[in-house]
């Protein structure tokens, strides 16, 4: 059955209760990498109670799941992927909060019958004590067996476009082969990223990292070069999905810096495969 257009355009979630304790923020951290060398003083307080930090890109998994509008929406799930992910943060997130989560459908866009369709999605996510906006988070999913439908051709979100001189940091991030089953306890429980047989039927040969995991790893990496462990810096962080990485993999950021923007790519380094591409990190002026 296509995808009604009216239908999910009209779709939104309001007022969607969640909460995350520092147990959720050390685990978050834990989950991308951080802490590898149990003597790094420099990233103990993301996973040390005693002057915790927080990720900014643990906005991905607050509330994991609760309101998606996508579980609305009439698509084939074993041929979506998550092409672009956007965040904005308004806030530094606390250590612990309750907040409050409103989704909306932005725009779906129709690529054609054999093309796929392009959803972008919104979620603000504000802090339920105060009313505070603490981010605000734009995801754009491909969902390659539902083009076709009958709605617009244009307007999905362009890519950011990266410098074409030669990067100007460099950070490389292991990756443990069983990252994924520590990174799901943060929420997303997807049998792909840790059942051999979910795996196969989808066409790989074993269990892929979640994209998020690399996109926090991603940050993680500019969080411990340019911002020197100060994630409070970072007020946008945006990129695009090109290819998965497998856990145990080394995943190499190559950054680019021009004024308060760093430009990113993240590559695996024993394949050469860019995995995330058009990445564009806003810093705080």
């Amino acid at each position: 059955m296509p995808i009604n257009y009216d239908a999910l355009m009209q779709a939104k979630s309001t007022g969607v209760a969640a909460s995350y304790r520092d147990r959720e923020t050390m685990l978050y951290a834990l989950g991308i990498g951080f802490m590898r060398d149990p003597m790094n003083m420099n990233e103990l307080p993301f996973v040390y109670e005693n002057g915790l930090k927080t990720v900014p890109t643990m906005a991905t998994v607050i509330g994991w799941g609760a309101g998606s509008l996508l579980a609305k929406a009439d698509i084939n799930y074993l041929m979506v992927v998550h092409g672009e992910q956007r965040i904005a943060m308004h806030k530094p997130l606390p250590i612990a909060a309750d907040v409050v989560l409103d989704e909306r459908v932005l725009g779906a866009f129709d690529k054609g019958k054999d093309k796929g369709a392009v959803i972008v999605t919104e979620r603000v996510m504000k802090d339920k004590a105060s009313g505070d906006k603490l981010c605000t988070l734009v995801s754009t999913t491909f969902a390659r067996g539902d083009g076709g439908f009958g709605g617009p051709k244009e307007g999905a979100p362009e890519p950011h476009t990266l410098p074409t001189r030669a990067a100007e940091v460099v950070h490389e991030a292991d990756t443990r082969p069983d990252q994924a089953f520590l990174y799901a306890l943060s929420g997303d429980r997807n049998p792909l990223h840790r059942d051999p047989n979910v795996a196969k039927m989808a066409g790989f040969p074993k269990p892929i990292l979640h994209g998020l995991c690399t996109y926090g790893t991603a940050c993680r990496s500019v969080i411990s070069t340019i911002c020197k462990y100060d994630p409070t810096k970072i007020t946008g962080f945006d990129v695009r999905f090109s290819a998965p990485v497998f856990p145990g993999e080394t995943i190499v950021t190559e950054m680019w810096v021009d004024g308060n923007v760093v430009s990113f790519r993240s590559k695996v380094k024993e394949r050469d495969v860019v995995v995330l591409n058009n990445g564009k990190c806003t810093l705080a002026s």
